[in-house]
């Protein structure tokens, strides 16, 4: 199975939203079927095969999440993201500005999916492979 000092190797690779699907493949050949990104501080927890489970610690201070979801604000944060623009921690503080609590990236749909604080999806990607 995978450990978290593998996948910090894959993530040191990550410059900006540019990186991120090769950063997606690189921990799907290590086993990680889908993890879960919590916005308010950074802790991740990655899921494996047979109930397999590691978390990591928390990232960054806390962020507050805003109460209700803005999903254009979200779209607008992705997209300067993905073109390389913001690095991660900006891109994490302008989540929590449009209300996102966490996102779920599926490495067997490849897909991401972000979620407001009552648990509703706001924005589903697919992750070009």
């Amino acid at each position: 199975m995978f450990t978290l000092n593998q996948i910090k190797e894959a993530h040191l690779k990550v410059k900006s939203g540019k990186d991120f699907p090769g950063y997606i493949n690189e921990i799907k050949q290590l086993g990680v079927l889908a993890y879960e990104q919590y916005v308010s501080n950074g802790q991740t927890k990655y899921l494996g095969a047979n109930d397999f489970e590691v978390s990591s610690d928390s990232k960054y201070d806390t962020l507050e999440i805003a109460k209700s979801g803005d999903i254009e604000k979200l779209k607008h944060a992705l997209k300067i993201h993905q073109n390389g623009e913001t690095d991660y921690l900006t891109f994490c503080k302008q989540s929590a500005e449009a209300g996102v609590e966490k996102w779920v990236v599926d490495n067997q749909n490849m897909t991401c999916t972000y979620f407001d604080k009552s648990g509703n999806e706001m924005v589903v990607e697919v992750i070009p492979s």
